[in-house]
């Protein structure tokens, strides 16, 4: 069974392309720094998860909150990319709390007891940061009267700018590449404020993963940053570097999670199950 690579978290409408092209350039640093079994190219599979438990993955975005919960262990972190966005600050990076461009709210406490819209309930993004934004606000009753399940942080971002959700959370580099990329999906919205940041989407490959693999994906992956060739595409996709973490550093999620539910047991937004 040959190797396989994804990086579904950010393969957004006109952005997939320049993804296409980051693969290409990684791939061919991987190559360069000795290994054979490099996927040609990416896997694009409508649920992400059967990109991170495939038994022969290489290489891989996920999103923090799956790596610790459903797949805490089965995974091995690379390194934690930087972006050049608003929210980011290193390889962190936070959620853009967003609201309608006309909406009266100028604080996080003036949208509880509206209508959120959530992408999914896996979501460090999209759901366990908004749980904890609201948390310290939302007193003994539920933080809001409804919830709008979407599946994406675009259909999100769609729900509050058509009326039908008050507010939602979007990882901030979503963000960033939309305003870049597809500044339309983002009119009739605005950026109330940002969450407490945790550490970013990681490059990940399987928990069984030798030390030497490891040691080859991340010199592939230095190579890559620094590639004059491949500046454009870093550009496009706002990646300004990459910083080697573990999977441990991701325990401020699982924190997040804790103290939100601790300040605020009767959240509406459930607590996220596995994926």
């Amino acid at each position: 069974m040959a190797a396989i690579a994804g990086l579904p978290m950010y393969d957004l409408p006109g952005v997939s392309v320049w993804q296409t092209a980051w693969w290409y350039g990684l791939a061919r640093h991987f190559r360069a720094a000795g290994l054979a079994d490099v996927p040609r190219s990416l896997t694009r599979a409508s649920c992400a998860a059967d990109i991170w438990g495939h038994p022969r993955l290489l290489f891989a975005q996920t999103c923090g909150y799956p790596l610790t919960h459903g797949f805490a262990g089965k995974l091995r972190v690379v390194a934690t990319p930087c972006y050049n966005a608003p929210g980011c600050a290193g390889s962190d990076y936070a959620s853009a709390i967003v609201v309608r461009s006309d909406s009266p709210a100028r604080t996080i406490a003036e949208v509880i007891g509206g209508r959120c819209a959530i992408n999914e309930p896996g979501s460090q993004s999209g759901c366990n940061a908004l749980r904890a934004a609201v948390a310290p606000h939302c007193g003994t009753g539920p933080a809001f009267r409804e919830q709008v399940a979407t599946g994406t942080h675009l259909a999100s971002i769609r729900a509050v700018a058509q009326g039908r959700a008050d507010v939602c959370a979007v990882d901030a580099v979503t963000h960033a590449l939309l305003a870049r990329h597809r500044a339309e999906a983002l009119a009739g919205t605005r950026v109330l404020t940002y969450t407490e940041r945790v550490p970013g989407l990681p490059y990940v490959t399987r928990a069984e993963v030798g030390d030497d693999i490891v040691a080859r994906l991340r010199e592939g992956l230095s190579a890559a940053l620094k590639d004059p060739d491949l500046a454009e595409v870093r550009e496009a996709l706002l990646i300004s570097g990459a910083e080697e973490r573990e999977a441990s550093d991701y325990g401020r999620i699982l924190d997040m999670e804790r103290h939100a539910l601790a300040r605020c047991p009767a959240l509406a937004v459930e607590p996220c199950p596995a994926p």
